[in-house]
């Protein structure tokens, strides 16, 4: 099967979490047979490639994160047949499938942890094994190698007596970290993504791919809990290189979901002539409301500091060669919308949920890169609010939920912060129709359908002027159609003192231009001179002009001359 071959720097790519997208069997799970028949629906809305979460078996303790057969279908999410059927169906339609590839970890249940749990030594070499600090011996564990944390809290180390050592997962304890160390683990890898590419797969989306490379030296973190010492290892470059030479996948789309990473190491990792990946997804831009730097302490977005990251990323990227990839929401985040102050008018034209959609959409859509669609984005979804923790699934929010709990904040409050920052925000099933079960399952859904979905879905806003799908198809088309946004280099921009909240820049190609304003505030504001006098507006997120000058509440504008 023929892959699509597209240009990256002109296209645009839509996420589907599967499990949430559409059940075509009414078991209330979103399937492979699900996504193709909502081909239509992304041909419409003009995406390029379609990337899919994980479908292979798994026990489901990280959303399918947790693999255990790399070179399988999930039977609660069809069959091999079902995948190959949807390749084909997208091929038809001008879109490309990315899949994701995880291997910085397995599941406990796949065949590899399971034979080395067997005592098989080739196995063991597979994952990160080490004796206990102050272990008297053989069955006796002592205590975790180094202070490392998991992702999803604890201790990174789990001790294993079939094992005889603890075993690292820097994510669920039931995620042990594989050895990249071992010739063997890398040469497996490889195939797994050539096995898939001969499927036809267009493109791959490697996760938390930086986390590979282990330090040579495993030794406490005297100032964290480990996270700087294992990201961008010291031979993350060089195992990268190795992984797309022997896949083969060197001329497809390739993006890395790189944690903790820095702006030097993803010039690197996607700048051409180092044939590593095509782009890079970097964080840093979605801590501006983390409180102190931790995920659950809640505070206003700093928008200043966001302005500085996006700049930072921006040009630092252009500068170096490198391709970024641009994003608010995916599986792993909570709504953009709700998270920059959409919580009013939800699902009403005109109001501050539609303001704020659209000016988010604006703001990454017309940046340097590749932008990334989540699926609900195009429809403006938002958090689900749930009224209690028992309506969360997500490993990581049930975790800290606890943790919150044992360090002294209350019920009311731990439910409170994990409203704003659960993964699960991102995860509810996808809003078809205001029916129940939101047109996503005749079933009873795998997680609670938002309240919201009965203002918020696709049957609303397909084809009606001014919704926020619209809104979205429109930013989609002009990066196909204007080079200058899919190629220009782009600057950033003073909006002024009087518009602190605002985030402005050009993009510049030969004599085009085109200068974007987004304001985050809550009120309106005047904004400096950005050169756009007799300049066309290209798109707003209001139906008229802006006033000269000046930016209403959440207003996002780009204009070209």
């Amino acid at each position: 099967m023929a892959a699509i071959e597209k240009d990256f720097h002109g296209s645009v790519v839509y996420q589907v979490y599967i499990k949430s997208f559409c059940d075509s069997d009414g078991d209330g799970v979103g399937d492979l047979p699900g996504v193709t028949s909502k081909l239509d629906y992304l041909a419409e809305l003009g995406v390029d490639y379609l990337w899919l979460t994980p479908f292979y078996p798994s026990p489901q303790r990280d959303g399918g994160y947790d693999v255990s057969d790399y070179r399988a279908v999930d039977p609660a999410y069809g069959t091999m047949a079902d995948f190959d059927e949807l390749v084909a169906r997208a091929h038809e339609r001008g879109i490309g499938v990315m899949l994701d590839m995880v291997l910085c970890h397995t599941s406990v249940e796949h065949e590899w942890f399971r034979r080395a749990l067997a005592g098989e030594e080739r196995y063991r070499a597979y994952y990160i094994l080490r004796d206990g600090r102050g272990s008297s011996g053989p069955g006796d564990p002592g205590q975790p190698p180094t202070n490392w944390d998991c992702a999803f809290g604890g201790s990174a180390w789990k001790w294993e007596p079939r094992l005889g050592k603890w075993y690292l997962h820097l994510h669920d304890v039931s995620q042990p970290d594989l050895d990249w160390t071992n010739p063997e683990v890398r040469a497996e890898c490889a195939e797994v993504v050539r096995f898939w590419k001969d499927h036809g797969v267009d493109g791959f989306r490697f996760d938390v791919v930086n986390l590979i490379s282990k330090p040579e030296v495993f030794e406490d973190d005297l100032c964290g809990a480990g996270r700087r010492l294992f990201a961008d290892g010291p031979h993350i470059h060089e195992y990268l290189r190795e992984l797309v030479a022997r896949a083969g996948i060197g001329d497809m789309l390739t993006v890395g979901e790189m944690a903790s990473t820095d702006l030097a190491n993803c010039v690197r990792y996607t700048r051409p002539e180092d044939r590593e990946l095509s782009m890079s997804f970097s964080f840093h831009h979605l801590k501006v409301d983390y409180a102190g730097g931790s995920k659950w302490e809640l505070m206003e977005p700093d928008i200043a500091r966001l302005r500085e990251i996006f700049l930072e990323w921006q040009e630092g990227m252009q500068a170096g060669g490198g391709w970024n990839a641009l994003f608010w929401d995916n599986h792993d985040q909570p709504r953009a919308v709700t998270r920059f102050g959409g919580r009013e008018g939800v699902g009403l034209r005109g109001s501050r949920w539609d303001h704020v959609g659209k000016m988010l959409a604006i703001c990454v859509h017309l940046m340097k890169g590749t932008p990334y669609v989540y699926q609900g984005d195009e429809l403006g979804m938002v958090n689900p609010g749930y009224d209690s923790i028992e309506r969360f699934r997500d490993v990581e929010t049930t975790n800290y939920y606890q943790i919150m709990l044992e360090m002294g904040k209350g019920p009311e409050e731990a439910l409170r912060v994990v409203n704003e920052r659960s993964r699960d925000n991102g995860r509810t099933p996808m809003q078809w129709s205001a029916r129940p079960g939101a047109g996503f399952t005749e079933g009873s859904p795998w997680l609670e359908i938002p309240a919201s979905h009965k203002l918020v879905n696709a049957e609303a806003e397909v084809g009606v002027v001014g919704s926020m799908f619209e809104h979205y198809r429109a930013l989609i088309r002009l990066r196909h159609e204007l080079d200058v946004i899919a190629r220009g280099s782009v600057r950033f921009l003073d909006a002024g003192p009087a518009a602190p909240k605002v985030i402005a820049y050009e993009r510049t190609l030969g004599e085009k231009r085109v200068v974007v304003a987004c304001s985050f505030d809550a009120e309106p504001c005047s904004i400096a001179d950005l050169g756009v006098s007799g300049a066309e507006v290209l798109i707003g997120s209001y139906d008229d002009e802006p006033p000269a000058g000046a930016l209403r509440p959440f207003e996002g504008v780009a204009w070209i001359m």
